[in-house]
């Protein structure tokens, strides 16, 4: 059984709309938490990478004078 395209969007679109009422949100305190974990952890992974960057920089740097 063939069906046409807009009959399909409109069901897809109706289980959409099913699905996210059973997802179980997680409340403003856990989202605040876990925004706060993510922008830490990210801030100090670029901390860690900024600084091996200056690290190798400054390696590269004195190799250089070293060897020309």
């Amino acid at each position: 059984m063939k069906t046409n395209l807009p009959t399909k969007v409109i069901t897809f679109l109706k289980e959409v709309k099913t699905e996210t009422k059973r997802v179980n949100w997680p409340t403003r305190e856990e989202t605040i938490r876990y925004t706060l974990i993510v922008v830490g952890v990210s801030l100090a992974v670029a901390a860690y990478l900024g600084g091996l960057d200056i690290i190798i920089r400054f390696i590269i740097k004195n190799l250089r004078v070293i060897f020309y």
